[in-house]
């Protein structure tokens, strides 16, 4: 029996043993840190991740709360952001170090654990809620259409963009940055014409009722609005990826994603690298640590906060009391013609087509993350000395087997779009719960000691743990154990 291999850095630091599953993955190599480089050059994976929850969290959840029992809830949106920050930059601690994504470290304590995540990743995402929220919205935009329809074409052109992109973070960023830039705008419109005062002062219950949930709610729903408070699920583990093509850290040394048809494609597999622990190095990791820290707060934290308390306050202002037919997004028809009556036809045009966009955007972001995660994990976990099975055509088979799957669902008939959420953040929430306590074993071992976790944001991971996992127990046990209880 072949004994384990000894970690390259392990003289450096007595007792240290890089973690890795036996006959799963070679140890990383050893390599520099690369100098940081300035905020300007590196914003981007936060305004992803902003972008994307734009949409599922900020467009559809908290609004649709607002809508239904006001503003008492909007205290779970800070938490939710809050937690998600720090759950973001574990993430991004390990690839900093590394090059490898968090699935990757996941797969040095346990071979299978990427795939488990890549796995129950495509089930949150195999139900095509954003698309046909998308187009659900859409038909309120232009008066009409079939849903259905519009949806299949949404999905396919959603393939063609992840597929024929030369490469791929580049073309998803892009997207994302004119969409946050579209409801920034929508919001500063909505904020002058439509909301007053006293509904900016009802924001005060973030503090006044802090912890409680109202009665209305179910707990499905509850799950669903903290697990998609910004992100939620495998769209936190792809920071991993995201960060890596930008070039953050020991990223900088791994190949990006490319198209197989438009791009240079590559088979190698993306193991990354160890730095050793020397003062330059650890000044290296200092730059790098503040610049992440920085690009996360400005663009994912602030965003997310942002936008779900402003698009909840407009709900609130326009829709609050409304005879709007339950578990279902028609509010936003509702909030529409409000927005119309209130500001002019254009406006509430404006309003729906802003929301197509996000929902649609946000589509196309799931599938590119949930693409990517499976990749990584099989290419780098399984098929690693394949030539022929590079990482982008992994990707690329993922992305159109998702959009394939989501059309039989369509066609199916299964089409409500919030139910299909519901279901993708049930999902989501349970996974944050184990992998913020694999995160917190991941960087309590493999990394050097002075960059490890601790203090302050070990307490907060821990608390993470104990939030998702509650809250994912409670479900399991009133929704599947005991379904009619």
């Amino acid at each position: 029996m072949a004994e384990p291999e000894t970690d390259p850095l392990a003289a450096q630091e007595p007792g240290r043993r890089f973690p890795t599953a036996r006959g799963a993955l070679p140890l990383p190599g050893t390599a520099d840190l690369p100098e940081p480089r300035p905020l300007r050059k590196v914003l981007g994976p936060g305004v992803i991740g902003a972008g994307i929850g734009l949409a599922s969290g900020e467009f559809v959840l908290y609004p649709y709360i607002a809508s239904e029992v006001g503003l008492s809830f909007l205290w779970a949106a800070f938490v939710g952001v809050t937690l998600q920050l720090f759950i973001n930059m574990e993430i991004e601690r390990y690839t900093l170090a590394t090059g490898e994504t968090a699935l990757t470290g996941f797969s040095r304590l346990w071979r299978h654990w990427g795939l488990v995540f890549g796995l129950l990743t495509i089930l949150a995402n195999l139900w095509p809620g954003w698309a046909t929220s998308s187009a659900t919205v859409l038909t309120y935009a232009v008066g009409g259409g079939d849903v259905t329809l519009i949806a299949l074409l949404m999905l396919g052109s959603i393939g063609l963009v992840l597929t024929l992109s030369p490469v791929v973070y580049t073309a998803v960023e892009r997207i994302e940055f004119v969409k946050v830039g579209a409801v920034l705008a929508f919001i500063v419109i909505a904020f002058v014409a439509v909301v007053g005062a006293d509904d900016v002062a009802e924001t005060r219950r973030v503090v006044t009722d802090f912890g409680s949930v109202p009665s209305q709610l179910g707990l499905a729903l509850v799950l669903g609005a903290l697990a998609f408070a910004g992100g939620g699920g495998g769209q936190n583990l792809v920071q991993s990826n995201w960060i890596r093509d930008k070039g953050f850290g020991m990223g900088a040394r791994i190949p990006r994603l490319v198209s197989p048809v438009t791009g240079e494609d590559q088979a190698k597999p993306s193991t990354g690298f160890l730095f050793p622990a020397t003062p330059e190095n650890l000044r290296r990791w200092k730059g790098w640590w503040r610049v992440a820290n920085t690009e996360q707060m400005v663009s994912f934290w602030f965003l997310t906060w942002l936008t779900i308390s402003a698009t909840s306050v407009i709900a609130y202002a326009t829709v609050f009391g409304a005879d709007t037919p339950g578990n279902d997004i028609s509010f936003l028809q509702t909030e529409g013609q409000v927005l119309t009556d209130t500001v002019g036809s254009w406006f509430g045009t404006f309003f729906w087509w802003i929301g197509a966009v996000s929902l649609y955007a946000a589509a196309l972001g799931i599938c590119d993350y949930t693409a990517r995660l499976v990749a990584d994990t099989v290419k780098v976990t399984y098929l690693a000395g394949s030539q022929r099975w590079s990482e982008s055509r992994i990707y690329s088979t993922v992305v159109w087997g998702l959009l394939v799957v989501g059309a039989v669902v369509l066609l199916s008939g299964f089409d409500q779009p919030l139910v299909l959420l519901v279901i993708s953040s049930v999902v989501g929430g349970f996974m944050m719960f184990v992998y913020s306590i694999l995160l917190i074993r991941l960087n309590r071992t493999a990394l050097p000691k002075a960059i490890r976790v601790r203090g302050y944001r070990l307490v907060v991971m821990v608390v993470a743990v104990l939030v998702f996992g509650g809250i994912s127990a409670v479900i399991i046990g009133n929704q599947v154990l005991n379904p009619g209880g």
